[in-house]
């Protein structure tokens, strides 16, 4: 850094080379206490989240892997419990997990760079992208209210007997839609608060319609690939992925095997896996 500096100004008084040579020395100095005073703290936030982590673990509050990042830069990675209870494996920390509604965040940023490219109009209404859809509502419902959860819209996954009757069966999105997501209003549009998975199916189903791609093409292309996200993915139940997590329900009495679900059922609400 000096080198340089005196190859850029020439000549230079002795007394500045002197100056900045105690600067360099004490802000190296002061780095080092730094970056040792930053190592021990995240030592010390290491410790307490495995300590908190064991802790639920044992009275099974938590069967999985945790990754923490702190200023960048991973402070702790560990697995809890079992991939498999059955065969006794142990989740690590490259174990691989379905997202569940996890993918909501990745079919709002899809959503907001088409807003960008200016394919899709945040007042936009579901109309405008989705001809087909019940007139009524979707002349009401806006983009905005779908990423919102304020649409009034019902949530598919809130109708009695959907999961014992409907979730093992796979549908196509014109279909789902039409059959799922297209119930009576619960409430006008932007008056309340609903956490609804019918409207972020929806939203990957205009982001289907506007792209003229599948979603989890779109997916991908816009996102996954651009940022190298190698080991995030669209789930799908027959692909033989290794170290993939099996599913389980929390009882009671324990824990039990998850029921089978069809990944076009959750799809832009909660289709994506860490793979």
């Amino acid at each position: 850094m000096t080198q340089r500096l005196f190859q850029k100004n020439g000549m230079t008084h002795f007394f500045s080379v002197i100056l900045v040579t105690a600067v360099l020395f004490v802000s190296a100095q002061h780095t080092a206490l730094s970056q040792n005073g930053a190592r021990k703290t995240s030592q010390d936030h290491a410790a307490k989240i495995q300590e908190a982590l064991a802790l639920a673990h044992k009275y099974r509050q938590f069967n999985g892997t945790v990754l923490v990042a702190e200023n960048g830069k991973i402070i702790f990675k560990q697995g809890f419990g079992m991939a498999n209870m059955e065969w006794g494996i142990p989740n690590t920390p490259d174990t691989k997990f379905r997202l569940g509604s996890i993918t909501k965040q990745f079919t709002s940023m899809l959503t907001l760079q088409l807003v960008e490219q200016q394919k899709i109009k945040l007042d936009g209404k579901i109309s405008d992208y989705l001809p087909d859809y019940r007139k009524d509502t979707g002349d009401k419902v806006t983009i905005h209210h779908l990423l919102t959860h304020t649409s009034g819209i019902p949530s598919y996954t809130g109708q009695p007997g959907f999961f014992e009757n409907v979730s093992r069966n796979p549908y196509k999105v014109d279909e789902f839609v039409k059959k799922y997501a297209s119930g009576n209003l619960e409430f006008e549009p932007g008056t309340k608060f609903s956490y609804n998975n019918s409207g972020y199916f929806l939203l990957g189903a205009i982001i289907e319609k506007v792209t003229g791609k599948p979603y989890e093409q779109v997916l991908k292309e816009n996102i996954f690939d651009p940022v190298g996200m190698k080991d995030t993915g669209y789930d799908h139940y027959d692909t033989l992925l290794q170290k993939r997590a099996a599913g389980y329900t929390k009882t009671a009495d324990g824990y039990r095997n998850a029921a089978y679900l069809d990944m076009s059922i959750p799809y832009a609400a909660g289709s994506a896996v860490l793979m």
